[in-house]
């Protein structure tokens, strides 16, 4: 899986956890957070969505890599890749 494609696998989820977030205007080098009105629980959501749909597994340890959507696609990629 590339880089763009798991940020659009991250803003998939997003709009599924938060359908009222205007997601075309999210800048991917600037945390998600600061930019969409996601709270903890919207992010541990998040990282639920990656492991049940995708099987990819983020430690606790981790949470602080999936800050912004590059960061989530550096993250990400190498685990898909392994995952293949």
């Amino acid at each position: 899986m590339t880089k763009d494609e798991c940020r659009k696998l991250v803003i998939d989820i997003i709009s599924d956890i938060a359908p009222d977030e205007d997601l075309t205007t999210v800048k991917p080098e600037v945390r998600l957070r600061d930019q969409l009105q996601l709270d903890s629980m919207d992010f541990l959501d998040i990282v639920m969505e990656l492991r049940k749909r995708h099987g990819i597994e983020v430690p606790e340890a981790d949470y602080t890599q999936l800050a912004s959507l590059d960061s989530c696609a550096d993250y990400l990629t190498p685990k898909f890749q392994t995952k293949a």
